[in-house]
């Protein structure tokens, strides 16, 4: 079973393009447990639909740039997602620079598209490139990769892998990026997603196929990684994030930190939620604050708002009740609040802020 992540013991030492293979099984055994920032090259951010998680995900490459570090932010689902929180236009298949982090980081975006790294796969191994768009006009390479969605996320994982590894003589670390960050597929499909490549590892025993598919399970299943998941405080995101934590912890993939979106902190004290629910709120102090507030203490109104504070009181007490299963998984977590007037490059700089205060990132 994959317990706590995290830690600091990712590649230190070694050296451009070197895969440090411990799997997190063995981290395990060896009692590593996180002592302070997610210190990984590769962070795979995984979340529920509508959790927010290309808003996290931004916000940690910005959080991992700052102090003058190079960060890549990666997507793979083809929704230009990244360029809607950064405002810009569409990502080409090319890494452009989308943003600048306090002390001089830069953080770069990349849209991986299926089709266009397996053409950069056919020139790099095959020296095929024109051979490929050909295949590509005829509608070949849709078909396959449709009919064999694991060739497809094999293709996507060793693009990330590339960008991992990809080495930079010119830069004081020896590598083109500091940290690469994944807007990865949502939690129930997450795991496969990851894995597909063990999968081609068990069909292709020698080859090009296999040296890729070896190459993105050195990376995934090692201390380079961490996978981290985003959640709402609500009964579907938490039960998915809860599945997917059991079935990465199952596949001896690196289980990150949890980060709960959206957090809206009570409207009332402890005293007044508690009467809320039960129902005994005190008449004559709705009206008073009522009246205050300047308007009319009608009956009407007065219960209208005491129908408002117990919704109140109830979601607050559920919100705590699913704080408790979140934190049963034992794994790091980290809060964002909701963006009550929406979100903006501002809101994510401050999120970058938020997620370095609390040392998911250092």
């Amino acid at each position: 079973m994959v317990r706590r992540g995290g830690g600091a013991e990712a590649n230190s030492g070694a050296g451009a393009g070197t895969v440090v293979a411990v799997t997190a099984s063995e981290r395990d055994r060896k009692g590593e447990k996180p002592a302070g920032p997610w210190r990984r090259r590769l962070h795979v951010v995984t979340g529920k639909g509508g959790t927010g998680k290309t808003t996290v995900a931004s916000a940690l490459a910005l959080a991992l740039a700052t102090g003058g570090q190079r960060v890549l932010l990666t997507e793979v689902e083809g929704r230009q997602q990244i360029a809607q929180v950064f405002d810009t236009p569409p990502l080409p298949y090319r890494e452009r620079k989308v943003a600048s982090a306090p002390g001089g980081g830069e953080v770069y975006a990349l849209a991986v598209d299926a089709e266009e790294a397996l053409l950069e796969y056919l020139e790099m191994f095959y020296n095929l490139r024109s051979a490929g768009k050909v295949l590509g006009k005829m509608g070949a390479i849709d078909f396959a990769t449709t009919i064999a969605p694991g060739v497809r996320d094999v293709l996507l994982t060793g693009k990330i892998k590339e960008a991992v590894n990809r080495p930079d003589g010119t830069r004081p670390s020896g590598l083109a990026y500091d940290a690469v960050v994944l807007d990865a597929p949502p939690t129930g499909r997450i795991t496969r997603f990851l894995n597909v490549a063990r999968e081609v590892v068990g069909l292709a025993k020698m080859g090009p196929i296999r040296s890729q598919a070896d190459g993105v399970l050195a990376v995934l299943h090692s201390g380079q990684t961490a996978v981290h998941l985003v959640t709402l405080l609500e009964e579907m995101p938490v039960q998915e994030t809860i599945d997917a934590v059991a079935e990465l912890r199952a596949a001896d993939l690196p289980v990150g930190g949890v980060v709960v979106n959206m957090v809206r902190p009570p409207l009332l004290g402890a005293k007044e939620l508690r009467a809320a629910r039960a129902g005994t709120l005190d008449g004559e102090e709705l009206a008073a604050g009522i009246k205050e507030a300047g308007l009319e203490p009608t009956a009407d109104l007065v219960a209208e708002l005491a129908r408002e504070a117990a919704q109140h009181a109830e979601r607050v007490a559920l919100e705590a009740a699913q704080r408790v299963e979140v934190a049963a998984l034992d794994q790091p977590m980290y809060e964002l609040p909701l963006a009550s007037d929406g979100m903006d490059m501002g809101m994510l700089y401050r999120f970058a802020e938020m997620l370095r205060a609390q040392r998911m990132v250092g």
